[in-house]
This record gives structure tokens, C-alpha cells and sequence, in this order.
């Protein structure tokens, strides 16, 4: 493997060290590299704080500091060129005197968007960009999907019985997802920024949507409610999350809730993804129910489905699962008495 190659492979493994802190800004990982040795590493550890660039500079012990203009940097994002929360990095790289940067993918961000790379380039310093550009996707494709679609990365998630249903025929709910599993799926809402549940689904099981089962933050908590029919006491209402009411009926605000009133004249799921997207909402983990999957799915509004199927527990006549379309499997696995299967479209 070529070195540039390795190199940018320790940047991402350093970037996804800030998963699930550095949100909505990217995850990032940069080396500094003098003669085959590294003497500078850092990534963005905390949404406001230093860049990747930054810390990788700041790491640099000082009797090799000498060696910085003479060494090649790499980095898995293009370095900015403008002031936000921080300093332009691009300004920092100058003002070091490195003469060369490797940078796996262009930052799609407005603010950026190869205006980094530009700076660099027009201060005569040398850019290879591109090294690793797959790898670099995968890893921030929620930052990525919002930038250049603004829309938020959408993951349509259930779990079905042995017969296709995810609850009775009379829609009462029944726990299909074995503990192993469950546990996985309270990992899932930790990852993301947002987590949705239709009328339906909230009436039939009461969800807190929160995480429990791990370590993290929950996630805001979005109900799509267009006649107001759940009432005050369903556990969407606990205060233990942020949570958003999509609706036609009312527009207002109290603690730790909000109302979003919707026109029902135009396309809901537009308008919805509309409003996540101006909160900077970079994700969306959709839970169910049915008829919310098949809108997203008929709408093409998703990027996986994580599709949980028991192989022990049937529910003769239940209340079916969705229909998956315009879908390819990627991958499956097994998990306690469960397969989880995903798709792409």
C-alpha cells in the first residue's frame, strides 16, 4: 500500500474518534508526517473547539517542531478557509510554512467547498487531493448527504416476526427484537441526531424514544401528528428529550416542546425534512410505523434500511411489516436470536 495511502488511513482512524460529539460539524483526522515518521497527530474532538489541523500542529513536541516546514500533512477533509466558531486552518498551514497537503475528499460546506484547497494552492503550497476519497466518504456520509442534498441522512428501521409483522393483528405491540438486539438499537439512536415515530406507532407502544440501554445522548425527538391524536400523557411527553410535533392544527412552544404546524396543502415529508434541515439536524433515525416507512420509501427519501428479523417469534395475522422497494442488500448478520439485514437503495 502506498504510504500516502496508510497515512490517510491513521487520519480516518483518528476522525472517528469524535463520532457523536463533533455534530453538525464533520468528523476529521490529521497526521503530520516528517521522512516517514510521524511527529504530529489530532482530530476534532468537540462540536466549537480546535479543528483536526489544530490539534495535530499543537501535538508536535517541541524539539521536532523545527521539522514542520519540511513535512507533508495530511488530513481527511479540506481544511477551511473561514472564520467560524474557529480560525481559517488553511491560514494556519500557511503561516507553519508546510509545503505540502494530502486531503482525502473537498469539503461540500458553502463556507468551503474547495476555497481551502484554493487558499493552499495560491500560496504555493502543493495539494494532492483524492487519497482514500471512499474510505472518507463512508465515514462522514450524514455530513456529506446534508451538504450537497440538504437533507438529512435518513436510516428507516423496524423489526419483523418469522411471518413479515411487526406487531398483532389488533396492533398491539410485542417486543420481537431479542435483548442483544435491543441493545444494538439504543447504540443506533445514539448515533444520530434526530429519531421519528408517525401517530400510529406512538399510540400502539407508547415509545420514549431515548437512549437507555448504552452510553449517549438522545437523540430530538420528532412525532409526525397531523390531527393532534396523542395525548398529553404518551412518554413523547416526558420532557426527557427535546421533542418536535409535526402537525396541521397548532404552532407554539413550551418546555422542552415544540409544535411545528404544517400546511396541508403542500408535501409533508418536504416540509418536514424542510425544517430538520434548518435546525442542522444532520440525521434522521425513522422507527415506524408502517405507513411512515412506505412515505419515506415511496417518496425515495432514505439511504438504509436496517431491517431486524427474529427467526423464533411468529405473530399468525399480524399487522404486516413494510414492503422494502427499490432496495439492494448490502449485508447480513446474526445477532441472538435475530438477523439483521441492511439495505441501500
Amino acid at each position: 500500500m502506498h504510504r500516502d495511502n496508510l497515512y490517510m488511513k491513521r487520519c480516518l482512524q483518528l476522525a472517528a474518534l469524535g463520532a457523536g460529539k463533533v455534530a453538525p460539524n464533520p468528523m476529521v483526522g490529521s497526521v503530520l508526517v516528517y521522512q516517514d515518521r510521524i511527529i504530529g497527530e489530532g482530530y476534532h474532538e468537540q462540536y466549537g473547539q480546535a479543528h483536526a489541523e489544530v490539534n495535530c500542529l499543537n501535538s508536535v513536541k517541541e524539539e521536532d517542531r523545527l521539522y514542520i516546514p519540511d513535512s507533508t500533512l495530511y488530513v481527511s477533509l479540506e481544511p477551511c478557509a473561514h472564520y467560524g466558531k474557529t480560525p481559517p486552518c488553511a491560514d494556519l498551514i500557511i503561516k507553519s510554512g508546510i509545503r505540502k497537503v494530502v486531503v482525502a475528499i473537498r469539503d461540500p460546506f458553502d463556507a468551503v467547498d474547495g476555497k481551502g484547497i484554493e487558499k493552499l494552492e495560491q500560496a504555493g503550497v502543493e495539494v494532492l487531493l483524492g487519497v482514500e476519497q471512499e474510505a472518507a466518504r463512508e465515514l462522514n456520509q450524514r455530513f456529506l448527504q446534508f451538504h450537497e442534498t440538504h437533507r438529512p441522512y435518513i436510516i428507516l428501521k423496524w423489526a419483523e416476526s418469522v411471518n413479515g409483522a411487526i406487531a398483532t393483528k389488533d396492533k398491539k405491540p410485542v417486543s420481537i427484537s431479542s435483548a442483544q438486539t435491543n441493545r444494538l438499537v439504543h447504540q443506533w439512536r445514539a448515533e444520530e441526531a434526530a429519531i421519528l415515530v408517525g401517530a400510529t406507532t406512538a399510540l400502539m407502544d407508547d415509545p420514549s424514544l431515548t437512549v437507555r440501554l448504552v452510553a449517549g445522548k438522545n437523540p430530538v425527538r420528532l412525532l409526525l401528528d397531523p390531527e393532534l391524536k396523542v395525548p398529553r400523557t404518551n412518554r413523547l411527553f416526558s420532557g426527557e428529550a427535546p421533542t418536535i410535533i409535526y402537525n396541521y392544527q397548532q404552532a407554539c412552544k413550551e418546555a422542552g416542546i415544540e409544535w411545528v404546524q404544517l400546511d396541508r396543502q403542500s408535501p409533508l415529508l418536504d416540509q418536514l425534512l424542510k425544517d430538520i434541515c434548518q435546525r442542522k439536524l444532520l440525521s434522521l433515525l425513522v422507527e415506524g410505523g408502517t405507513k411512515t416507512h412506505q412515505a419515506f420509501m415511496a417518496a425515495g427519501y432514505w439511504n438504509e434500511i436496517r431491517r431486524i428479523q427474529s427467526r423464533s417469534i411468529v405473530l399468525e395475522g399480524g399487522y404486516p411489516a413494510p414492503v422494502i422497494t427499490d432496495a439492494r442488500e448490502v449485508k447480513t448478520c446474526s445477532l441472538g436470536t435475530d438477523q439483521l439485514i441492511y439495505y441501500r437503495p
